[in-house]
């Protein structure tokens, strides 16, 4: 990771923003936010390993980003497994990614209630376990000379909102608490990690839910979604491309002095 500026510097700050001479892995990147982070660092001059289990979509984004000429390479990894994860690592190469932006997650819903082992632990493992394990490698790898972490997590982890989300709103609370635990422990190595709480983002999970509630006339969901939309103090949804935004923001050396922070990006939700 680049070094920190010196008190007084004065670098410009498309120079603090740059990632040219980086290396960044960005899980979840065959869609949504996680492409629209892609391109974000590309943009900004990062060489980027992707990491999906959808291959379709992650050569997608891979062939998007090659044609504007940005150097990429996409690794298909099953991130409820811990093998894969350490395989991954193991396979990375030289020299050691010191970026890791961990955004996979799945958004299952199920009444409480109703929820079994299997179901808990899907979530638990894609949500919350993967995290710890892909943010686990990467301070292996960099433990002499730090990085940047960027973990996602999600609105429902501090305000529960929607019903049937117990299990997804636990796993997400669990990424905040263990951002938190690894800038406290590893600060003074060089590390920064800081946690992304996003909301009412225009993805094409999001966008299915609501088209599946008009569809079949789900009531109680239409109105979850206009109560939400009434929370919304800037009165809109967002873009995927504005959680990248940010992602690059805490990933760059404008942030050089940002730790453990929780930074919604929720169009005013939690403030409303």
């Amino acid at each position: 990771m680049p070094e920190e500026r010196e008190p007084g510097s004065l670098e410009s700050s498309m120079d603090l923003l740059s990632m040219m001479g980086r290396r960044v892995v960005i899980t979840g990147a065959s869609s949504g936010i996680g492409r629209a982070m892609a391109c974000r660092f590309a943009e900004a001059g990062a060489r980027l390993v992707l990491v999906d289990v959808n291959e379709e979509g992650l050569g997608e984004t891979c062939n998007m980003l090659q044609d504007g000429g940005s150097a990429v390479t996409a690794q298909k990894v099953d991130l409820t497994s811990k093998h894969e994860i350490d395989a991954f690592w193991d396979r990375i190469g030289e020299p050691a990614p010191d970026t890791l932006v961990n955004n996979a997650g799945v958004y299952p819903l199920k009444d409480y209630l109703e929820i079994d082992e299997e179901f808990l632990d899907r979530t638990l493992e894609i949500n919350l376990k993967s995290v710890f394990w892909m943010s686990q490698k990467f301070i292996e790898k960099r433990i002499k000379v730090g990085g940047a972490i960027v973990n996602i997590s999600s609105i429902e982890a501090l305000l529960p909102f929607k019903t049937d989300l117990a299990a997804y709103g636990v796993s997400k609370a669990g990424v905040i608490a263990l951002t938190r635990s690894l800038a406290r422990d590893y600060g003074k190595r060089g590390f920064r990690a800081n946690v992304i709480v996003p909301g009412a983002i225009r993805t094409p999970g999001t966008e299915s839910l609501a088209k599946n509630a008009i569809k079949q006339m789900d009531l109680g969901l239409m109105k979850t979604g206009y109560d939400f939309q009434s929370r919304l103090a800037m009165g809109r949804w967002g873009r995927p491309d504005e959680v990248a935004c940010v992602a690059l923001f805490l990933a760059s050396r404008l942030s050089s002095y940002v730790q453990g922070a929780i930074v919604p990006v929720d169009g005013g939700f939690l403030s409303a």
